[in-house]
This record gives C-alpha cells, structure tokens and sequence, in this order.
C-alpha cells in the first residue's frame, strides 16, 4: 500500500514539473511579444510611499525589459495536472488511473480553489501594473487598500469554512497537545495568511522565491504524507514540482519574474495546506526566509518610525540588505535556499515527532 501511495505523490509531481518545462518557453514567448513588464525601473515603498534609493540602485537595469507573471506556469501547470488526473480516474474508474487522482473534496478541493483564486487577484494586479503608463508607482491594486484587504476577506471566509464545516477550532501546538480558540480560530486563519501573504517580499532576486517555496511546499508534503493524507500530499508536491518549472528559467539571469499571480496564489494556499495538516506553528520554522523578510520589513518601519528616521538594515528586506553591502545576488539566493532547506528539515521533524 505505501508504495501506491509513494507513486500517487511521485508520478503527478513529474507530471507537474514536465508540463511546467512544456507550458514555459510558448508563456515566456507570449510575456515578451507583449512586453509585458514595468516601464519603469525601481520601486517606491509600498507602505510607506518613500523613496528607495538603494533599492533603485541595485535594480536599475532589472525590472523592465524582463516580464512579470512568470508564476503563471506554476499555478497553470498545477491546474492542467489536476485535469488530467482527475479526468483519467473518472474515464478509467477502477483502475490506477483512478488511484492517481489526488483531487478530493476532504483534503485538496480548498487548497486547489484557494491557489487559483489568489492567483488570479495576483494577475490582475499583474495586468495593471504593467499597463500603468507611470510605472510601477500608481500601477497595479493597493497593497494596502485592496490586496491586503482581498487577501484577509479570503482568510477570513476559508477560516469560517474551516470552523462552522469543518468542525475545526484549535490547533497544533507541538509536543504539548492542541489549543482551543473558539470563535477566534477565524480571525486567527487570516491573520496567518496576510502574515505569510507578506512574506511574498522575498520575491525580488532571481531564483529566490521560487527554491524556497518549492522546498516549503515539499515539506508539507512529506508531513501530510506521514499523517497519511496522501491526496493533499500528492497536491503539495505537485505545487512543488510546478514551482521547480518555473524555478529553471528563473535562475540568474531570470527569463522572467514571478510577482503577485505566483505569489498570492502560493502564499494563500501554503495558508490552508499548513491549517489541513495542524501544523501551522511550524510555518514559521520550515518557511522561516518568509518570515525573515517580512519581519525585516517591519523592524525597519518601526525603527524608522521610532528613532527619528534610523534604519536597522541599509534596505529592506533583508535580501536586499545582503545585496548592498556587496553580495552577488546568486550567493543572496544560494545561502538563502540552504537556510530554507536546514530550517525546513527541523520543522518537519518537530511537526512529525511532537505529533506523535
């Protein structure tokens, strides 16, 4: 039985990566004929609506001329696996084709519609954004007016999901047993999706989200493969295989970008992935370059705020604190995936030994 179980995660997940490699050279090509990057390098902060120098120093040739929406082939490959599994296992019934289909109301049916929803606010932000005749400033939906608040409503109507259908009402804590929140379980979900939502920031060198999230995903993988929900399993690798796609033509130089279709749909989902398996107190352990980043960003703001302009890091995050002060941009994402892939073997192992 394991073995089965073995190949319904290993099959769909080469699938995944092997549609990836095929969608990936016609959707670069499409990306390009249509130009569809900033026209404008450099940023501005988004929260804060200050300038970056440093950050526009290091990015001053990156952003135009190399398209957005590379995310598109992660979330596009995962769906046309999906399709298929699930058609074979319906024309084939009875068969290992039918054992293959990983789809499955009790375990990938909300992580799947949650990925291609948030993946779908992400490429219209995307769409704006490039469109926007100024650049990036005044292109795409608010940060903090639309997508924050787009992204909280959908934590908070999946975590009542969860809670009113589900009967789920506590979580995991790790060697200690389970905690109860009642009604605040709901508001806890979001809060833990615009958190990991915000960790989208590690999206801004080449090659670095997209080997972080991929290592993520894997682990949560082999956690719900050893909680024996192989489907959901089966899911979170085939995410990871998709990712891997995308990751090929995303090492430096970049043939694209990810942006908001990746990260959005992959932020969101890795949510309700963690939430189905109870291991969300690990999170922060096994995607800790997220957490680190987005955390970056908001000592930075409260320094500033707090003591009278004085910045912790010379940008943020702190990917980008690394990069100016002189390190290669390939030695910022290598040393970054060794950390993702130390840091999310220990919270595998904490999330599958304090479970026991």
């Amino acid at each position: 039985m394991i073995v089965l179980d073995v190949i319904k995660v290993f099959i769909p997940t080469v699938a995944a990566f092997s549609i990836g490699m095929i969608l990936a050279p016609f959707i670069s090509d499409f990306l390009y004929a249509n130009k569809m990057w900033k026209k404008k390098s450099g940023n501005t902060g988004s929260i804060t609506g200050g300038d970056t120098p440093i950050f526009n120093k290091l990015h001053k040739t990156k952003d135009t001329g190399t398209p957005r929406m590379g995310g598109i082939i992660i979330w596009l490959s995962v769906l046309v696996t999906v399709f298929i599994f699930a058609t074979l296992g319906a024309i084939f019934p009875d068969t290992l084709a039918e054992k293959l289909n990983f789809l499955s109301r009790n375990q990938t049916w909300i992580p799947f519609v949650t990925l291609i929803l948030g993946s779908l606010l992400g490429l219209l932000d995307d769409l704006l954004t490039v469109s926007a005749s100024g650049g990036y400033v005044g292109g795409g939906l608010s940060l903090l007016r639309v997508r924050i608040p787009l992204i909280a409503l959908m934590g908070l109507l999946i975590g009542s999901w969860f809670f009113f259908k589900l009967d789920v009402s506590s979580i995991a804590i790790p060697f200690l047993g389970d905690l109860g929140l009642g009604l605040l379980f709901i508001p806890f979900f979001s809060l833990v999706m615009v958190a990991l939502f915000s960790g989208g920031v590690i999206d801004g060198i080449d090659g670095l989200a997209g080997g972080i999230i991929a290592t993520v995903f894997f682990s949560y993988a082999v956690i719900a493969f050893f909680q024996n929900q192989i489907d959901l399993a089966a899911f979170s690798a085939v995410v990871s295989g998709g990712t891997l796609a995308f990751l090929w033509f995303n090492i430096p130089p970049a043939r694209f970008y990810m942006t908001e279709t990746g990260i959005i749909g992959l932020t969101t989902c890795l949510t309700v992935v963690a939430f189905l398996t109870d291991q969300v107190l690990v999170l922060p352990i096994i995607a800790l370059p997220l957490f680190l980043a987005s955390g970056s960003v908001i000592l930075q703001l409260v320094s500033k705020k707090l003591r009278g302009g004085k910045k912790i890091f010379l940008v943020a995050p702190i990917h980008h604190h690394f990069e100016a002060i002189g390190w290669p941009s390939y030695k910022v994402t290598m040393r970054f995936w060794i950390i993702t892939i130390l840091s999310s073997i220990f919270g595998t192992v904490i999330a599958l030994v304090g479970g026991l």
